[in-house]
């Protein structure tokens, strides 16, 4: 997979968790994942596109570090939201196997780039 396909899946994956954290009840919990999970998927997007603009491989790992920590709290938050039963898993069962995917991917890229390093 390549970056410009990364970045259209990051995107995807961002637009889907807005569409989760909106559908969420009006509640304390409801507002306060919306909130985190709005956050850290766009947040997930938004840092890819700075990884591929890194200058050095350090720079790529620090980048590459802060897209794996966000999309790893974006799956936690969704996992959350399931175990609150604020959603129903089967509702989202595709969108936490597409955060566990992109945490596995963003992961093994941290440790090829670390290895060149």
């Amino acid at each position: 997979m390549d970056s410009e396909e990364l970045k259209v899946r990051t995107k995807a994956f961002a637009h889907r968790c807005v569409k989760v954290g909106i559908s969420l009840p009006d509640t304390d919990l409801g507002r306060t994942i919306r909130r985190q999970l709005i956050r850290s998927s766009t947040s997930t997007a938004a840092n890819y596109r700075a990884v591929c603009l890194a200058q050095s491989d350090a720079s790529f790992v620090a980048k590459i570090s802060i897209v794996l920590e966000e999309c790893d709290e974006s799956w936690f938050w969704l996992e959350f939201a399931v175990d609150e039963e604020l959603v129903e898993r089967e509702r989202i069962v595709a969108l936490l196997q597409e955060a566990k995917e992109l945490t596995a991917i963003f992961a093994a890229s941290r440790r090829t780039a670390e290895r060149r390093k």
